[in-house]
């Protein structure tokens, strides 16, 4: 492909987002073509943009809509724009902005949430009205939201390929994690933020409903808003769960855990559980977002919001080991087949050739 001049355009992204633009940023470095990154400048204190050898234009392009900080964002993207040959945007609010700011130059956006719900909803609507209409192709990390963007009439709506992460090597041997847990019969591990969308409630609903036999113990790795909330259920309602708190030792406790349990209303992509897949661990998870997309066959899915649900498919997977060895090998045959930092560049590279073909 010819030597490009790709405008990539970010806002305050962290995890699994900010990992893909650090990483597709370094590979089309890589592969000889120009690199702008407009983005507030803690996100290139956090990744590194500069460093890298790309360009770094400062805007401010925060969750929820800025008035003042918006127009200045607005005006610094009209005045860079025009010296690319394409905009790449990742996030909804980015990719509306970059689609505002000019109808000379394509524009593709990434779209790696789900929008908000409550009273911010209308707004968030609005913009994927603006990306949709005005987006030369739109890229998005799980099937529904292909499947919406593609109802609101949104151009060359593809599911995006997005590098999985390498799982680090253990730096404790298991025992020493399972004897630091206290030694528990079956050890069901939850990593991520304690949230809403991540629905810990259904989790800590679904355990009483556990089969007694499952010497179940959950473990909790992470913090949030709603710590203090779950943390105060679990000892109300004598329930078998650690609160661990943020872990810097996640690969320890995968390779420690008998399951992994993902109880969420939403995900894109989840890195966790593309880890827990490397880690050969059984999955148990909600059918949400791009979950199936990541895990494939090689979980046990449920209904999200059903702790009946839950309940029944965490008992079947504790309660018997040779179905976990079974699931286990299923998840490392399915890493196998995530995708890797080059396959995701190469597509990405194929997305702007397309659109590039298609523009006047």
């Amino acid at each position: 492909m010819t030597s490009r001049r790709v405008l990539l355009v970010v806002g305050l992204v962290a995890g699994g987002a900010g990992r893909h633009v650090h990483e597709l940023c370094s590979g089309l470095l890589a592969r000889g073509h120009r690199v702008t990154i407009a983005c507030p400048p803690e996100v290139d204190d956090r990744y590194g943009f500069s460093r890298s050898g790309a360009q770094v234009v400062e805007v401010g392009i925060a969750d929820r809509p800025h008035p003042v900080s918006d127009a200045r964002t607005m005006r610094t993207l009209r005045s860079a724009v025009h010296e690319h040959d394409l905009v790449h945007a990742h996030g909804l609010r980015a990719g509306a902005m970059a689609c505002l700011s000019t109808r000379l130059v394509p524009v593709i956006v990434t779209l790696h949430n789900a929008a908000p719900t409550g009273p911010s909803r209308v707004i968030f609507q609005a913009l994927e009205r603006v990306v949709s209409s005005r987006a030369a192709s739109v890229l998005a990390v799980s099937t529904d939201l292909v499947e919406r963007m593609s109802a609101l009439g949104a151009a060359n709506v593809r599911l995006a390929v997005v590098a999985a992460p390498s799982l680090p090597p253990t730096t404790r041997p298991t025992q020493d994690v399972r004897r630091e847990l206290g030694d528990p019969g079956c050890l069901a591990l939850v990593v991520g933020r304690l949230a809403p969308q991540k629905d810990l409630d259904l989790l800590l609903d679904a355990l009483p409903l556990v089969d007694d036999r499952a010497a179940l113990t959950v473990a909790v790795a992470g913090d949030g808003p709603l710590h203090d909330h779950l943390a105060l259920r679990v000892q109300e309602e004598s329930l078998s769960v650690l609160m661990l708190g943020h872990r810097s030792d996640v690969p320890d406790l995968l390779r420690a855990a008998d399951l992994v349990v993902s109880s969420a209303r939403w995900e894109g992509q989840p890195v966790w559980l593309q880890e827990a897949l490397f880690a050969g661990r059984p999955i148990v998870a909600t059918d949400v977002g791009g979950t199936r997309d990541v895990v494939g066959s090689a979980a046990v899915l449920v209904r999200p919001g059903d702790p009946v649900a839950l309940a029944a498919a965490i008992s079947t997977v504790s309660c018997d080991a040779s179905y976990r060895e079974s699931l286990g090998q299923q998840a490392i045959s399915r890493s196998e087949d995530l995708p890797s930092r080059d396959q995701a560049v190469d597509a990405a590279l194929m997305v702007y050739r397309d659109v590039l073909s298609n523009t006047p």
